[in-house]
Formats: structure tokens, C-alpha cells, sequence
């Protein structure tokens, strides 16, 4: 019986090829529709929005952070995956009782090159997981080096929330170039508007999630810091460690062209 380590250090063992998969992770989702898995996955969460064609008509068990057991327990499934940051650690302990769960842990780019290749272990897709993770290397080995510029990244409104140098999204700004003001801060750290205007940023991101902000929101912050460049920002190129970071390279290009 083939055995699997996840990156929390943790060990599954599955009988088979995984036929029965369920992904309670977005990014991780779209990953396994990349490695084709069609068939295989059946059953995703409530914000799996990609690809449109499964969020359309695979079965949802609830949000990222609220999963429904009952709904997990109907489809049976031979594999779960999960991740440490977005699912639940007391819902995870659930159906690991009955489940083979894996749980990926990504703070930088390599953790997501090494979940891709773990994945792709897991689901006989090996070859296909590594084409995927050398054309990700290959995008981001072509960027250039940017000139630095003081950046505040925010997540969520009231309170304003902004990320902290443990976390994915920083990660990704290291390396556009994007210099994070809260680097000294850990995870998510709220902060005010007060605090960003004495940090005195030359740019502020506002991303697309989890909090959707809007040109509404550019314009009233925009009142506050007269000397900031404000833009939104597509979070999904920043937070998504899946096979979306195929695109991400392109897109930090244009946005250090916007910016510039």
C-alpha cells in the first residue's frame, strides 16, 4: 500500500490510484482540473470558481472554512485535499478519522513547486505535474529584475487587513519588485488607515479577494493618501499557488508596467 507524505509532515496511505477525490482548496482545485482529473474529482467547495465548467457541475461540500461533513460522507471519497491555512484544523481532524486527507503548507513559491510535484505523486499524474511546475519556473525566471517600491497590499475592509511576511502573498510581491511595508508584521495584521498614511507607501494594492474592492474603495482611500498610487489588483495572481501561477508572470509584467 503506497504511502504519501504531506507537507505538515503527516502520512496518508492509499489503496489505489485515487478514483474518488474530493479538493477543499481553490487553487488546488484548478491544479487538479490541469492535471486532468475530470472524472476523478468528485467534489469541490463553494469557491472552486475555476474551472467554470466544474464549478458549475461538480458537487459543493460548503466553504473553504465551513465544510459539510454530511455531504463528504454521501460521496465517499478514496483522497481529500486540503491546506493548512484555509481549511479548519478541528474539520480536518474529522475526516481524518474516516478519510485519506493530505494537507499542503505554501509560504513561497518553492512549497507550491513541491505541492505540485506531491500532487501529482498522489494522482499518477507525475509527468503532467512536472511539465506544469517547469513551465511556472520557466515564466518566472524571465522576469526581470524591477526597482524596488514600497508597497501596502490589503485584503479585507473594516478593518483593513494587509498580509505579513509569512505568507504566500508576500512572497509574490518579493519578487515583483513590490516592497511590503508590513514585512516586519506575521499572516494577516489589521492596521488603519492612519498607520498606512505614517508608513507613507508609494503604492497601494487592493486585491480582488477575499474582500472585493472596488474603484469606490480607490477613491475614498485615494482622499487619505494624496501621494499613493492606488490600484486594484487581481488577488487570485497573488494568492493562488496552483497552476494559476502559470499566468502570474505575465500579469506581474503588466502591472510593473502600469505602475511604472
Amino acid at each position: 500500500m503506497p504511502v504519501f507524505k504531506d507537507q505538515t509532515g503527516r502520512t496518508i496511505s492509499l489503496k489505489s490510484i485515487p478514483k474518488r477525490i474530493i479538493s477543499l482548496v481553490p487553487s488546488q482545485t484548478e491544479l487538479l482540473a490541469d492535471l486532468e482529473l475530470t472524472t476523478e474529482v468528485i467534489g469541490i467547495t463553494k469557491f472552486c470558481i475555476h474551472p467554470q465548467s466544474w464549478f458549475r457541475n461538480k458537487t459543493r461540500v460548503g466553504g473553504t472554512k465551513n465544510i459539510k461533513l454530511d455531504i463528504i460522507d454521501k460521496l465517499q471519497p478514496d483522497l481529500i485535499i486540503a491546506n493548512k491555512e484555509e481549511n479548519v484544523k478541528e474539520q480536518i481532524e474529522e475526516l481524518e478519522k474516516k478519510y485519506s486527507v493530505w494537507v499542503s503548507d505554501i509560504n513561497d513559491l518553492s512549497d507550491a513547486y513541491e505541492m505540485i510535484k506531491k500532487i501529482g505523486d498522489l494522482v499518477e499524474r507525475k509527468q503532467k505535474a512536472e511539465a506544469i511546475t517547469e513551465s511556472i519556473k520557466s515564466g518566472f525566471s524571465r522576469l526581470s529584475d524591477f526597482k524596488q517600491i514600497s508597497t501596502c497590499y490589503l485584503i479585507w475592509k473594516d478593518p483593513f487587513m494587509t498580509i505579513g511576511s509569512d505568507t504566500f502573498i508576500h512572497s509574490i510581491l518579493s519578487i515583483a519588485g513590490l516592497n511590503n511595508i508590513y514585512q516586519n508584521k506575521k499572516r494577516y495584521p489589521q492596521i488603519t488607515i492612519e498607520e498606512i498614511k505614517q508608513r507613507n507607501p508609494e503604492l497601494l494594492l487592493l486585491s480582488s479577494e477575499p474582500f472585493p474592492f472596488t474603484q469606490k474603495h480607490i477613491d475614498e482611500l485615494q482622499i487619505h493618501l494624496p501621494n499613493t498610487k492606488i490600484l486594484l489588483v487581481d488577488g487570485e495572481m497573488f494568492s493562488w499557488y496552483g497552476s494559476r501561477l502559470l499566468k502570474t508572470p505575465n500579469y506581474i509584467k503588466s502591472l510593473r508596467q502600469q505602475i511604472n
